[in-house]
């Protein structure tokens, strides 16, 4: 049995890391929206549980911000607060 089947709660910490290296890296660049919870779940072959609780992990961290009916979205930096993106587009 490997690490991923033993422990659920490590599931959302692996794609916590995974989305965050993503962020970090510019693959997912400042102010651009995360795919749909469903979609990153399928992709990154995880539950949408456990991805739910990886985004939420990632607002914790000041990572993403989430915009009711708009989605959750890149922050420009973990130095500055992140705020909702303008609302006018």
């Amino acid at each position: 049995m490997t690490e991923r089947q033993r422990s659920p709660e490590y599931l959302y910490r692996v794609a916590f890391e995974k989305l965050k290296a993503c962020i970090e890296s510019g693959e997912l660049p400042p102010n651009t929206p995360l795919p749909a919870e469903k979609r990153l779940a399928a992709e990154l072959g995880f539950s949408l549980g456990t991805v739910r609780r990886a985004t939420q992990l990632l607002r914790d961290e000041g990572l993403v911000v989430t915009v009711p009916s708009k989605g959750t979205f890149v922050c420009e930096s973990r130095a500055r607060p992140c705020e909702e993106p303008d609302s006018r587009e």
